[in-house]
Order: C-alpha cells, then structure tokens, then sequence
C-alpha cells in the first residue's frame, strides 16, 4: 500500500476540515478514494454519481499524468506519488446581444 499527498481543490476542502492536501494511502486510486472516504466522510459522494462511477467533471492526476490516459480508478500508486483532484469548470461568455 502506497502513501501519498493529495491535493484537494477549493470546493472539497470543508471536507477535509480546509486542508488544501492530506495524506492518503492505497494500492490504486480507487482504493485510496475509499480510503480518503474514511477519513474524511462524504468525499467520495461527491467524486461518485449514484451508479458509483467517477463523475465526468471530476479530473484525478497521478504526477501529472491524467488516469483516463493511465489506467483510471486502477492505475496502481507507489510511495510519494501526488494527486490532484481538479474539477472541472465551465462557463464564459455566451452569445452576447
């Protein structure tokens, strides 16, 4: 089981009573998902949709690397790896009259 630093964004911090990273551990990220879950309730609700898959505004990194170009919720993790957990964000301008 690998221990790592996760960086949380902004919105998820009063989850992680505003932390802005927090160690978590895990041989995958989906093990470490569980595992952040269990030290801070209610986090992986809101990573997760009702069919308990990640939801698609929800971006993970492993050093960098985006885990839909890896191996998703079973790239494997070692010691000292980051995470970040970045949501997505839309918006700008519409057509403007």
């Amino acid at each position: 089981m690998a221990t790592v630093k996760i960086r949380i964004p902004t919105p998820l911090q009063k989850l992680t009573n505003n932390k802005d990273e927090v160690n978590g551990s895990g041989k995958t990220i989906k093990d470490m998902l569980s595992n952040l879950e269990s030290d801070y309730p209610g986090f992986k609700e809101r990573l997760y949709d009702d069919e308990g898959q990640l939801r698609r505004f929800i971006n993970i990194y492993v050093n960098e690397e985006d885990i839909r170009f890896l191996d998703g919720e079973e790239t494997n993790l070692n010691d000292g790896d980051s995470i970040s957990v970045i949501p997505a964000i839309a918006g700008g301008l519409g057509k403007q009259i």
